[in-house]
């Protein structure tokens, strides 16, 4: 650690900023929170309303950085290993955007995998990029999707040649990580950016236990949410670029786009406060959360209906991230939804259900406690379920065939008209259709409603599933492009 990373200037700018008398004749609206609701104050406390302040001169301009958000922002780029970075406000979907909107123009080709987020899709809308989409690998026992392939990519590549950057997963939501240095080779054989999605991967570069950071494995542009296994303020995001594959300028005129002109000062200063944090603490803190990690999954994987993810060591699962615990239930003979419901009564709550599976993020900020606390509520449960091997069908959308004929884009922008659930069989859908969590879209603008996506969305809401970005979560009508 060089000496000047034990400065936080952003940080200490507001505090600064926040201390000094005068009066405020500039948005927002409650003025250092004398006008908030005395409800908020109550439950907030005034000191954070007093630092919610605008771009005022000494807290910098985000989009055109001079001053502290520049001291901070270089602050971060050395500390995740990046040539640029940029801060972001509006979480990692603003990041994810840019990348694309950055990268392609309407009408390029982008190699992605299927079980990318939904702020892809919202990339390709904006962007008019065209996806070549490639499956991930999909393990059928556990109805899990790890990433993407070399070979996938390789074959990719070869039949679009013309493409103009890949996008990959890494680490997925369960914490599998695909072989990036692998993909990142050839990807730039062909002279073209690799762009990651590593809004689950922020403290990699932080300890030697944990995977190898996406821009350490050579990825161009990578994208983190800090907030997520970090220390920031939830939405606060980061965007990390290396190499001269990708324009600067083009991801800063990106980010203008896609970023709130009204940066909330809070959020920056915590990106500022969490890159001090792990450049001053960093492995200590995760060395501490890889023990807690490692006892959570002992005090699991000994009850003897109960398993853990492990590394499959395939080329789509070569390592794992080992603070990201999956708890298979199926066992039990109950769903990951309805262990899901028995934990929270037992005031415990996890990151993510699904048909088979619980996942835990373990981070900076758990607690021995809440590790024994875990392990206890596992074991009530363990002890009040029938302990018979789950016998539904997995709930997986990844091997249904899926035919795109018309752009995410063109879709979006077209005339659309509701129709019953039987009439929207074999009709183009205008929505992202999203089974809910973790947020992998079944259906985007422009592809073929099937029978089988209809019958898995039926399974998803059978099972206590959600569906989001459709009009009628009940799925009783959907939107199609009109023909």
């Amino acid at each position: 650690m060089t000496q000047i990373q034990g400065k936080i200037p952003l940080l200490d700018a507001l505090i600064e900023c926040g201390s000094l008398y005068h009066a405020p004749f500039y948005a927002p609206g409650h003025k250092r929170g004398v006008g908030i609701s005395d409800r908020l104050t109550a439950a907030f406390g005034s000191a954070v309303f007093a630092l919610d302040l605008p771009e005022l001169p000494q807290l910098d301009n985000l989009f055109a950085p001079a001053g502290v958000i520049l001291e901070a922002q270089e602050l971060a780029s050395e500390t995740f290993g990046s040539a640029r970075t940029w801060f972001l406000v509006n979480g990692s979907t603003c990041g994810i955007i840019a990348a694309i909107l950055g990268t392609c123009a309407p009408g390029d080709k982008i190699i992605i995998p299927r079980n990318v987020h939904y702020s892809v899709v919202s990339g390709l809308i904006l962007s008019g990029a065209i996806p070549i989409f490639i499956q991930p690998e999909y393990d059928a026992k556990l109805d899990l999707a790890h990433s993407i392939t070399p070979e996938a990519v390789k074959q990719a590549l070869e039949a679009h040649p013309n493409a103009k950057a890949v996008l990959m997963v890494y680490p997925t939501y369960f914490g599998a990580c695909g072989d990036i240095e692998a993909i990142a080779e050839l990807t730039h054989g062909y002279r073209i950016p690799l762009l990651v999605d590593e809004a689950h991967g922020a403290h990699f570069a932080f300890h030697p236990d944990l995977p190898i950071s996406a821009l350490a494995a050579g990825a161009d542009l990578t994208v983190q949410s800090t907030h997520k296994v970090l220390g920031a303020v939830s939405q606060a995001s980061m965007l990390h670029l290396r190499g001269n594959r990708v324009d600067p300028d083009r991801i800063s005129q990106a980010l203008q786009l896609v970023q709130s002109t009204s940066p909330n000062a809070l959020l920056l200063a915590s990106l500022d406060a969490a890159r001090h944090q792990m450049a001053t603490q960093g492995e200590e803190l995760l060395s501490r959360t890889l023990t807690l990690a490692a006892i959570a999954q002992n005090q699991i994987s000994s009850l003897p209906s109960l398993s853990i993810l492990k590394p499959s060591y395939t080329p789509g699962f070569t390592a794992l991230d080992p603070t990201r615990l999956t708890v298979r239930v199926a066992e039990l003979g109950i769903t990951g939804f309805e262990a899901d419901e028995m934990l929270i009564d037992q005031g415990v709550i996890a990151e993510l259900p699904s048909l088979q599976h619980l996942t835990f993020i373990i981070s900076l900020g758990n607690t021995q406690t809440d590790i024994d606390l875990l392990g206890h509520r596992f074991s009530i449960i363990q002890n009040s379920t029938p302990n018979k091997l789950i016998t539904q069908e997995p709930l997986t959308f990844l091997n249904i065939p899926i035919k795109s004929e018309m752009s995410p884009r063109e879709a979006y922008f077209s005339q659309t008209e509701r129709v019953t659930r039987e009439e929207a069989r074999d009709r183009l859908s205008s929505e992202l259709i999203c089974p809910y969590p973790p947020g992998i879209p079944l259906l985007m603008p422009g592809e073929v409603i099937t029978l089988e996506a209809l019958n898995y969305l039926d399974s998803v809401l059978a099972s206590g599933g959600t569906i989001t970005g459709c009009s009628d979560p009940l799925l009783k009508s959907f939107k199609v492009v009109k023909r």
